[in-house]
């Protein structure tokens, strides 16, 4: 999907504010002359992607007043859903170079964040700038949607202010990239709050109850790098003893679904919570043979309370990296 940004202003206040610029010279917008303090936002983070728990949503927030008026002292955003650590203002302004590289300019203080209001000061004498706001999603939103309120005050006491939202935050949790040994760190649970995928070492499997996949590497060439439950045929995995406590999750194996938060791959494919909630698994099976880079299993726990997606980055002599995301049904 093409991203929808509002361009028609942004543009002409980034134009003048990306650098930091004396209040010597009056601004100019490439549309029209700004005649009091202005602003504008957009959102930098795609449209598409899902906003998980623990990531972080982007902002750029576009402010400026004519030199003859003043100059910027303080912005502020409030979100309706206090973000987590390290939600912040990047005290940075930024410009690009002739060779596309984003230049910063330092503009502001350091941001102060309390509760749900973000804040900075302007240590720059500038009447432009373009900041940087990172919200950390919360738990607390999990599920919910947040808005944001920008704000601006220059040094003549005008203030200027910018609403966006509300956007939907995921249900789902995300797991990037760990690591699997075959015989070692093997057994794959769902079943963890917090967590999209919970790991279980061999020694640690004959005590965990809610194990609902198991990684094997098999020299067999038509199994390979492989994911069972306890339902599937024993020949597919001779001289493997599955736990005893592990369920008979349901398993559908897909080939370059490659889910650009999982994969760091330049796409514009994303799972999302009604993903989830809509796929089939009629079709599913108690195994997935051959799973090699850029593979993907869906999967559905025994009991119905899960679902999740577990995208293959790599896979290696007796090792496989993945990367998951769960959701709760």
């Amino acid at each position: 999907m093409v991203m929808k940004f509002k361009y028609s202003i942004l543009i002409c206040l980034a134009a003048a504010a990306a650098l930091f610029i004396s209040c010597d010279q009056e601004q100019k917008l490439l549309k029209d002359p700004v005649t009091q303090l202005s602003n504008d936002c957009i959102k930098r983070t795609l449209p598409t992607q899902p906003n998980i728990v623990g990531q972080q949503i982007e902002f750029a927030y576009a402010m400026a007043i004519p030199a003859k008026l003043g100059k910027l002292s303080s912005a502020q955003v409030e979100a309706t859903i206090a973000g987590a650590e390290g939600t912040r203002f990047d005290p940075n302004s930024y410009y690009t170079d002739n060779s596309g590289k984003d230049i910063p300019v330092p503009v502001c203080s350091e941001s102060q964040t309390s509760g749900p209001k973000t804040s900075v000061t302007f240590s720059a004498d500038t009447c432009a700038a373009t900041l940087r706001y990172y919200y950390v999603i919360p738990e607390a939103a999990r599920g919910k949607q947040v808005s944001f309120k920008f704000s601006v005050k220059s040094s003549n006491g005008q203030t200027a202010e910018y609403e966006l939202g509300p956007y939907d935050i995921s249900k789902m949790d995300m797991t990037i990239k760990t690591d699997l040994v075959n015989g070692e760190a093997c057994y794959l649970s769902f079943h963890h709050e917090g967590e999209a995928v919970h790991v279980y070492t061999a020694e640690e499997a004959g005590s965990a109850s809610d194990i609902d996949l198991a990684y094997v590497y098999s020299s067999l060439a038509d199994v390979a790098h492989a994911f069972f439950t306890p339902a599937a045929p024993a020949d597919l995995h001779p001289g493997v003893t599955l736990p005893s406590g592990m369920a008979n999750s349901k398993l559908v194996r897909v080939y370059n679904l490659q889910d650009r938060q999982l994969s760091d791959l330049n796409n514009a494919k994303y799972i999302d919570d009604l993903d989830f909630r809509q796929k089939d698994f009629s079709g599913a099976q108690s195994y997935a043979l051959r799973m090699g880079e850029q593979y993907g299993a869906w999967v559905e726990t025994a009991d119905g309370k899960y679902r999740a997606y577990v995208y293959v980055n790599s896979v290696a002599a007796n090792k496989m990296t993945i990367s998951v995301k769960r959701y709760k049904m």
